[in-house]
């Protein structure tokens, strides 16, 4: 599968250099959050990645729940644990980074997992600032841009039926959620295939130090990770 670059495998072990975290977020999320950069002081494994190598590893459920409980960093080692319906990835130290359940058929198409993989880890990587950004604005809040919090908290994916191909992702409700200098924005979307809907997904994600939203800084910011766009893709 394509996204076998992008990590190593070794007896039931998976690990990562920056490089392939970083060049995942980049060429294949089109994510271009500086804390994914190699030299990021910050540095951690893009979530979209170990979601992309669950689906890889244990194939695709009709029902899966991801829940984030730590960030994995180019130290870490992750033991991969023997098929089952709840699944818990941690370190050999006993740490855990993340937990799966899983229900309903099963299915480990390649090229079906292929496919939501790259419709679903594009989504989730446009989420700033196509998504995020405008919500955002609507609540007169705004993320730190010099020291950005935002956690990917869980996913959950609901499939009607495993018999597709080639599902497209299209975006149902977004809101956000204030909470103080917190806020949890929640991002719902269906798969459609063949013109139908045939599943349905949440992605929830949590944002730290929320300030009063500045149209000028944000445009910066926004400006800013497009040129680094620019500069990381040829031509």
């Amino acid at each position: 599968m394509f996204i076998d670059q992008y990590y190593s495998a070794n007896n039931g072990t998976i690990s990562f250099t920056r490089e392939q975290g970083s060049n995942f977020a980049k060429q294949v999320a089109d994510d271009f959050n500086p804390i994914h950069d190699p030299d990021s002081r910050r540095f951690c494994v893009p979530g979209d990645l170990l979601f992309s190598i669950i689906l890889a590893r244990y194939g695709l459920s009709q029902h899966m729940e991801f829940s984030f409980t730590g960030m994995v960093d180019d130290g870490s080692e992750l033991l991969l644990p023997e098929p089952s319906e709840a699944l818990a990835i941690n370190d050999a130290q006993g740490k855990q980074y993340l937990t799966i359940l899983r229900t309903g058929d099963n299915t480990r198409a390649a090229s079906l997992i292929d496919n939501l993989t790259r419709v679903y880890v594009e989504f989730s990587g446009h989420t700033f600032p196509h998504i995020l950004v405008p919500l955002l604005a609507e609540q007169n809040v705004m993320i730190n841009p010099d020291r950005p919090m935002v956690f990917y908290e869980s996913m959950v994916i609901d499939l009607d039926r495993l018999d597709i191909a080639a599902p497209s992702l299209e975006i149902d409700k977004n809101e956000l959620v204030i909470n103080g200098k917190r806020g949890q924005v929640q991002l719902a979307f269906n798969l459609v295939d063949s013109g139908a809907i045939v599943g349905r997904g949440k992605k929830r994600i949590v944002l730290g130090g929320l300030r009063a939203y500045d149209a000028a800084v944000m445009a910066a910011t926004v400006t800013s990770l497009n040129q680094r766009k620019k500069d990381f893709l040829p031509g």
